[in-house]
């Protein structure tokens, strides 16, 4: 069984971006530090377009294969004009108000998102699934979730999209690690209790 890891930047208070999901208020926490962390411990995270510079493009993946991104995480690549964010891997955009992807290395899931997350999850393979982004995806999906790593950056926002965008429920996971860095970011990987 494959993990899915919602792999999120949030402050101190536990909001991922502003109330408009916004996140640039993090952005200036990107030091060499902490991207020289990124490129070796987390590499398919960085979006293809931001790989290439760096000199990772072509480098094998180290933890996933897969990422389910929500409609919003997508459309900040969509304005840009990139439409295959993460030609790296497989692409999921969960949505239900976009009809039809704009890219054919990305599929769109519009029903039985669970479901379908079960079913990537299920798969044979050695790497596992990037949760990438969206408070309420992440919300819908907290069940299926197996491991988090919370980069939390030295800011409060007051307010915003909290982590997961759901109703009251108890998760428990269990602390694996935590990495500090020189700019005050901490990132912790937990992993669920079953």
């Amino acid at each position: 069984m494959r993990k899915l890891t919602y792999f999120i930047a949030c402050s101190v208070d536990g909001f991922i971006g502003a109330p408009d999901g916004d996140a640039s208020a993090m952005y200036p926490f990107v030091d060499e530090e902490f991207l020289a962390f990124a490129k070796t411990e987390h590499p398919e995270t960085l979006p293809t377009h931001v790989r290439r510079p760096l000199g990772l493009d072509g480098l094998p993946n180290k933890r996933f294969d897969t990422i389910v991104q929500g409609r919003v995480s997508y459309e900040l690549a969509l304005k840009e004009g990139v439409t295959s964010p993460y030609a790296h891997l497989r692409q999921y955009v969960a949505s239900r108000t976009l009809e039809e992807s704009p890219d054919p290395a990305v599929e769109i899931i519009a029903q039985d998102l669970v479901g379908r997350v079960r079913e990537l999850k299920a798969e044979d393979g050695e790497f596992g699934v990037y949760l990438c982004g969206g408070s309420r995806l992440a919300g819908e999906l907290i069940d299926e979730i197996d491991e988090l790593v919370i980069k939390t950056y030295p800011i409060v926002l007051g307010s915003g999209m909290p982590m997961f965008g759901s109703g009251f429920a108890v998760g428990e996971f269990t602390l694996e690690s935590v990495r500090t860095f020189g700019n005050g970011v901490l990132v912790r990987t937990y992993s669920r209790k079953r």
